[in-house]
């Protein structure tokens, strides 16, 4: 039997084609028992079965395996469950007969609270606390739940039985066809699945309220949610029965099931889940309530519902075939939730904010520490921690990029060939080039396989020399250290407008372009000798590419004219200041330089452009405290200033028939001015808030706003005055929305007193604040916090390990709190701490983590050279 441990995947003697599973869960004991029979083609000779199964206990007597060319069943002598493995090995006396036969087993579990495998959430009923149980399969935790194959290409039919008490709501992939009540419970009949992978099966036990709906031919729609909150599904409701139409037209294949459930779960560790027919999601991502819920909700349960339905083409009619290919599911899911959302409201100008998800997957493949697209899975452990920005983000705008590349019309004929050449199978990266090799007669493969197959992008370096634009590219590292690899970099360039543009591929590491041919314009090189026909050049226009530009001083010169003039699009202006902020950290640029551009845009009023400066302020505030107290003072003054003008223009109240993006980019701003401790918004802010605290339907605080006041709040409170502290845990606790929560929780740590600090970081590990949540409370850390959190880690570490280590959440903890901090000192002292803490799960997380505090100190190090920087700021500041 040993000789089955410690591989990686299963060994192919028995295929599953069905699963009749029959399952019991008792939600007052939080145990569950079951029984399972699975069809199998057994297809070599063996004498073994091998299959998954974890944290199980399987009834010995009740395995047997019954061949079809017989009635007879054969038992399994030996028996063994591999705990470390997660596998289950079952040695019978003889050699299986070849074909199909029947393989039996009971088995019981418990419903744990770690949110992965068959789990229970807690919820409160007229004032009664209750548990219901929920799945979460994926990665790989199916065998949680039942002994199964529980690998994305042991694709099968599902035919489920539930016994569960009467008075409850039980749900599953399929519609029941059957209810059999038998005194205080019900046995309940789900009409069989179609072909699917383990990891998509979904089961949920509790009492629910719901709203219907249906698309137009006829599938029916629902959401469920916590009885009491139904009006709050209405929303998602709409935008899920709208998207299902959406994709049925652009994957040019209908939706496959005959229905849609969608259920918010109150404790759920990932955003959303994808399962089948049964989508599962945090309340924050489905549940939206008008008169306390912000734009910036609306949008999320927007592109959240919009990505978890595109998966039922894209990764569940169509399944990688292995956790190697994630990114096919989920980079395109995000990217087409993208594509859903924007047809859905075009006033939300999605397509713009879709830049946040690229340059989060390019602060994340940065790192020395980050890893390629497609990623070699050995071990079911190793797969949490692929599900990151890589593979969501940088997936989606290399999808985006080359969509881009093709053309919109091309790209979507190939998308619907492919989903009908893979329908009910598994696919491989390669199998989606070979459909849009197809449909556009390019080299996809070739082109593509330099942005899957290595990690990191380029950097393009742009000058000119004699009338020529000179392009280099190399890959580009956060830490400033030269790096290795070579990309086929799609170009897109406009010069002096956006009328004259040019595209080609960049396919070695260097070239030079006769501006004059190719654009049919000049450009000065600051020697003035040329009568510029044009007076600004920009690459990569629209940011389609998934790479950085550092241009030389008198390009860069002319793009921050052309940006403080508006002659760029917003797009372009947000890629401008992005890549700059990023060779400032990298160290190729100074500080100066960056903060020079950022000048260019005081009188900013696009909402991404705007949100993307102020998380580039948070850093650069933090990063000039490490450098010298002197030089943050002035750089928190000149942010001021540049904030300043879009606080004017929006005002603290709502006008009439604003825009959705208005409505997000007022709390975004006014929570950047109460940080960095503008007087006049703490005071408003703190004025507001005391009217919301005696009257909680006030028009003086929407849910736009009410961030910024908590965050004010949290600015002047300290150890010997909590009040605005209790105030904000009054509001939390009298709340059930778990958006309002969950915003108090993100606001509470911003608080420049370490000892305010303390009891907010204690205060998320208490039973007040569901496992799921406690993060929030990480999030936002003051710079004067960040010593009492690391100290408060390591004190709570075994705690944590033991509360979050089975699941992917643990990693946040560690980025949250060791990511911020900027000495070398620091990081040495990290590494001490976890040389003996690490686990395989969380050693990526804690690589890059330690890499970023590198990044940090290094760039502290470069700004302390930099000479008259404190007089600079000071200076545009009066501009």
């Amino acid at each position: 039997m040993d000789q089955f441990k410690g591989q990686p995947r299963l060994p192919k003697f028995a295929v599953p084609k069905r699963y009749d599973l029959h399952l019991n869960p008792d939600l007052i004991a939080c145990t569950f028992t079951g029984t399972v029979s699975i069809d199998l083609d057994i297809v070599t000779d063996t004498r073994f079965i091998v299959l998954n199964a974890a944290d199980l206990s399987v009834k010995d007597a009740s395995v047997s395996f019954t061949p079809h060319s017989s009635s007879e069943a054969l038992a399994a002598p030996k028996v063994a469950l591999f705990e470390e493995d997660e596998i289950l090995v079952l040695e019978f006396g003889e050699i299986l007969p070849h074909g199909v036969g029947v393989l039996q087993l009971g088995f019981n579990g418990v419903l744990n609270d770690k949110m992965k495998g068959f789990y229970r959430s807690t919820y409160e009923h007229n004032g009664e606390k209750k548990n219901m149980a929920v799945t979460q399969f994926e990665p790989a935790d199916a065998r949680r739940c039942f002994p199964c194959w529980d690998e994305p290409a042991c694709k099968a039919t599902f035919k489920i039985t539930l016994e569960v008490p009467t008075e409850l709501v039980a749900l599953s992939n399929m519609p029941v066809v059957e209810e059999k009540v038998n005194g205080s419970l019900k046995t309940v009949s789900y009409q069989e699945s179609p072909i699917m992978s383990t990891y998509l099966v979904a089961i949920v036990v509790g009492l629910f309220d719901y709203v219907e709906d249906h698309t137009s031919d006829g599938v029916k729609v629902r959401v469920y949610c916590q009885v009491g909150k139904a009006d709050q599904g209405k929303f998602a409701l709409h935008v899920g029965a709208k998207t299902l139409d959406l994709f049925k037209e652009y994957f040019a294949v209908p939706y496959p099931l005959p229905k849609m459930d969608m259920i918010a779960i109150p404790d759920f560790a990932a955003g959303a889940m994808e399962n089948y027919g049964l989508v599962t999601y945090r309340e924050t991502a489905l549940l939206y309530d008008e008169q306390h819920s912000a734009a910036s909700n609306k949008q999320r349960v927007a592109t959240v519902v919009a990505h978890e339905l595109a998966h039922q083409w894209f990764g569940n009619l169509v399944t990688m075939e292995w956790w190697t290919h994630l990114w096919l599911n989920e980079g395109f899911a995000t990217w087409v939730s993208y594509l859903a959302t924007d047809s859905l409201f075009p006033e939300w100008k999605i397509w713009t904010q879709f830049l946040d998800e690229s340059t989060e997957g390019l602060r994340l493949d940065g790192l020395e520490e980050s890893h390629p697209i497609e990623v070699e899975v050995n071990h079911a452990a190793e797969i949490d921690e692929i599900f990151d920005a890589i593979s969501y983000r940088k997936g989606a705008s290399v999808i985006r990029m080359l969509q881009s590349y093709l053309g919109a019309e091309v790209f979507q004929k190939s998308l619907a060939a492919y989903i009908k050449n893979h329908a009910y199978s598994n696919a491989k990266t390669e199998d989606l080039w070979t459909a849009l090799e197809g449909g556009s007669g390019e080299p996809v493969n070739k082109l593509m396989s330099s942005w899957t197959k290595q990690k990191g992008y380029p950097v393009v370096s742009a000058k000119i020399k004699d009338g020529k634009l000179e392009l280099e590219q190399s890959r580009f590292l956060s830490s400033g250290s030269p790096g290795e690899g070579q990309w086929i970099v799609p170009v897109t360039l406009c010069c002096g407008s956006y009328d004259t543009r040019k595209n080609f591929l960049l396919e070695s590491k260097s070239g030079a372009y006769d501006l004059k041919e190719l654009l049919g314009c000049s450009i000065t090189d600051g020697s003035g000798k040329n009568n510029a026909t044009c007076s600004w050049i920009k690459i990569n226009v629209d940011q389609a590419g998934f790479y950085r530009v550092k241009y030389d001083d008198s390009l860069a010169a002319g793009l921050r004219s052309a940006t403080e003039s508006k002659s760029l699009t917003s797009i372009d202006r947000y890629g401008i200041l992005d890549d700059s902020f990023a060779l400032s950290m990298a160290r190729q640029q100074s500080l100066a330089s960056l903060l020079t551009l950022i000048s260019a845009y005081k009188k900013e009023l696009d909402y991404t452009v705007l949100s993307n400066l102020i998380v580039i302020s948070y850093k650069v505030v933090k990063i000039g405290a490490d450098a010298n107290l002197e030089l943050m003072s002035a750089i928190k003054h000149f942010f001021i200033g540049v904030f300043q003008f879009a606080a004017g223009k929006l005002g603290w109240d709502p006008k009439q028939g604003e825009s959705h993006l208005d409505a997000m980019l007022r709390g975004e701003v006014l929570t950047a001015l109460a940080v960095f401790g503008h007087d006049e918004t703490l005071k408003e802010a703190v004025r507001r808030f005391d009217a919301f605290l005696a009257d909680r339907n006030t028009s003086l605080l929407p849910p736009d706003l009410r961030r910024a006041a908590y965050v004010a709040v949290m600015q002047r409170a300290n150890k010997s005055d909590k009040s605005g502290l209790e105030s904000l845990l009054r509001v939390y606790r009298e709340t059930d929305l778990s958006q309002e929560k969950t915003r108090i929780l993100g606001s509470l740590a911003s608080c420049p007193d370490p000892m305010v600090v303390q009891d907010v970081l204690n205060f998320v590990l208490s039973d007040e604040v569901r496992n799921q949540d406690a993060l929030y409370g990480l999030s936002g850390v003051s710079w004067e916090g960040r010593e009492v959190a690391w100290k408060w880690l390591k004190e709570k570490w075994e705690y944590i390990g033991d509360t979050w280590g089975s699941g992917f959440l643990i990693t946040r903890f560690i980025s949250a709190v060791v990511s911020p901090f900027a000495s070398f000192e620091k990081a040495k002292e990290v590494e001490e701490f976890f040389a003996t803490r690490s686990k395989p799960s969380m050693a990526r997380t804690l690589k890059q983590s330690i890499e970023r505090v590198h990044i940090n100190a290094n760039w502290v190090e470069s700004i302390r050279k930099e000479d008259n920087l404190t007089q600079l700021v000071a200076q545009l500041s009066s501009n």
